[in-house]
This record gives C-alpha cells, structure tokens and sequence, in this order.
C-alpha cells in the first residue's frame, strides 16, 4: 500500500474519532459489575455551591434516574462552575459537550428571544400567577424553543422574586435609585427595566459581584433573599428592598444533540426525574427563602416593604413599548391568564 493511501485512511479513521468526540465527551460508559450491563452517565455542570436548594433538586434527579432506570442512567453533577460559566455552559451544550445545565431564563434571552418574557418587570400578578403561567401552556412551549439553537428546556426551577438591595442607602421608591449603580444580568431586559427605573445598569458577572460591591464598582444589586444571604452579601450592603420586580425561573437545560441520541424510554425516564425535582426543589426554595430573610436581619441587614405601583408605574411605558412582536404577544397572553 503507497505511503499516501495509507495516510488517507489514516485521515478518515481520524476525522470519525472527532466526530464522535462530542459525545464521548458528555457522556461516559461504565461497567455496572457482575450484571455485565452498561451504565449510561450524563454531565450536568453549574454554577451553584451544593448547599443551593437547585442541586439538592438536581442530586434527587440523579437518584430518581438511577431508580427508574434500574441502574442503567446516572448523572454525574459539577457544581460550582467548574465546568464553566452559564453561557458557557450552554455553549457546551450546543456543541455536545455537556449533556445539562442549570441556566436563568434571563441568561437564555441571548439564545432564545422570547425568554426575555420573564424578564419584564412587574408581567405577573403574584407567585400563584407565575406558576401557573409557567406550568402551563406557555411555560411549556418556551422550554422547546430552542431546538433550533440545539438547546432543549426540561424543567423549571424557582429562583422566587428579584429585589434590589444597596450599601449606603435605602432603596424605597423610584427615585432613590438615581445617580446608583445597579449590578444586573447580562439581560437587555434587566437593563432596560433599571434604565426606566432611573439607575444605572451595570452588567457583572455573578461571581464578581461580591468584590465589585465591596470595592464600590457598584452600588447595589437585584436578586432573591437566597442568593443574597448565600453569597454573604449583606456584609456589604446593609439595605434590601422587597420591591418583586421580576420573578425570573431557573431552567434545566439540555443539550439536544444529547438528548436525539437517547433512547426514547430514557427520554421519558428524564423527563419524569426532572419534573419530580422540580416540585421538591420548589418545596425547599420556599423554606429556604424563609431562612434567608431571618440570616439577613440577624446581620444587621434593614428589610424595607415598599408600595410596589409605584416601582411598576415607571416601568410601564416600557412594558407597553416592546420591540419584539413574540415577546409582546406572550406578554400578552400572560397579562390575559386568570388565577
């Protein structure tokens, strides 16, 4: 055989190692023992510390799959970004990397346009109007407008409502939020909403907020008692408002590369380990909030109840002036949803 056939073959046995390299990737075979059988193991990387009320969900998945599987599907869990960033992680999803991630609805606007729906300050009434929203008929269809972005939504996860809280002085109307920086989501949505507000938006990553507060780069946040008093950011800021602007989900997302390749049985058991999670992840997410509001005020930290209309009246313009006609019209449809 000439040297440049042979290095043609070479070249063909190459390029189908690479191929299938994605999938090797998000995925691991396992001997499972004396049975001879084959375990099936998915990656699911995110950004949360184990303690979060979204991997404890995330580890009764693995051991629900485990369980309607017999065995034959777990998941391997990386918490802690370890695999990444969330946008980067989702990355990895599209390009078969990963199997899941935990990902906010706000981050997923860059992916998939008609999230920023959840974006939109003061669009549900209250906590039972939210869920039923997102249990519903609308919800659903969201989690499955990312096919074409090679992304497939599985469940939701309560992340409750999003508050500001700030260092040096209190939040309690509108206006108190002129001349501040405010920390935000990398969310066209989240900076408009700030914008219209009379702050300043300023885009930072999670992980860097901490520092940015205490070196002053910012002036204050927005997010959930959880997550405020998880990451000790009342050592900082002194000052949270109970204000509910948005209350923007968690999503469980996965890779649709990953998920075309599974058989259709473990397809269902997934989904089935996915949806279970997510109820026993709401359960927690309310005691832990619960929690948190206690830890907070036992570090010194002022809880402020504030006149909510007046927060949603200088967003309403906004709200009545949105670009994107699918946005507008499931904006729509969720202002029409009855409790």
């Amino acid at each position: 055989m000439s040297k440049s056939i042979s290095y043609f073959i070479s070249g063909l046995l190459l390029g189908g190692l690479l191929a299938t390299l994605g999938f090797v990737l998000f995925v691991r075979t396992l001997d499972s023992g004396e049975s001879g059988n084959a375990q099936t193991v998915l990656k699911l990387g995110h950004g949360l510390d184990t303690g979060h009320p979204v991997h404890k969900a995330m580890e009764l998945m693995k051991t629900r799959l485990e369980e309607l599987s017999s065995g034959q599907i777990s998941i391997d869990i990386y918490p802690g970004a370890v695999l990444g960033s969330e946008t980067q992680c989702i990355e990895q999803l599209q390009n078969g990397s990963l199997a899941m991630t935990k990902t906010s609805a706000a981050t997923m606007e860059n992916f998939i346009p008609q999230m920023a729906v959840f974006s939109l300050p003061y669009i549900f009434r209250d906590e039972n109007h939210y869920w039923k929203v997102i249990n519903g008929e609308i919800g659903q269809e969201l989690l499955a407008q990312g096919e074409e972005k090679l992304l497939r939504g599985l469940c939701y996860y309560d992340a409750g409502s999003r508050n500001f809280y700030s260092k040096s002085r209190p939040i309690k109307k509108p206006d108190d939020l002129k001349g501040m920086k405010i920390r935000v989501m990398n969310s066209s949505t989240a900076i408009d909403m700030v914008k219209a507000m009379g702050g300043s938006p300023t885009p930072i990553a999670w992980g860097e907020l901490y520092s940015a507060l205490a070196q002053g780069t910012v002036d204050g946040a927005e997010n959930n008692l959880p997550s405020f008093t998880t990451n000790k950011h009342y050592e900082v800021c002194k000052h949270f408002t109970l204000n509910g602007h948005t209350r923007v989900p968690d999503i469980l997302m996965m890779s649709a590369k990953v998920w075309n390749k599974l058989d259709p049985q473990v397809r269902d058991w997934l989904l089935i380990a996915a949806r279970e999670s997510s109820d026993f992840q709401r359960e927690l997410w309310q005691q832990e909030t619960a929690i948190a509001l206690e830890k907070a005020e036992s570090e010194g930290v002022t809880i402020y109840e504030v006149d909510t209309e007046a927060f949603a009246a200088k967003v309403k313009p906004m709200l009545q002036n949105i670009g994107n006609s699918d946005v507008r019209k499931l904006a729509k449809k969720i202002k029409a949803i009855n409790e």
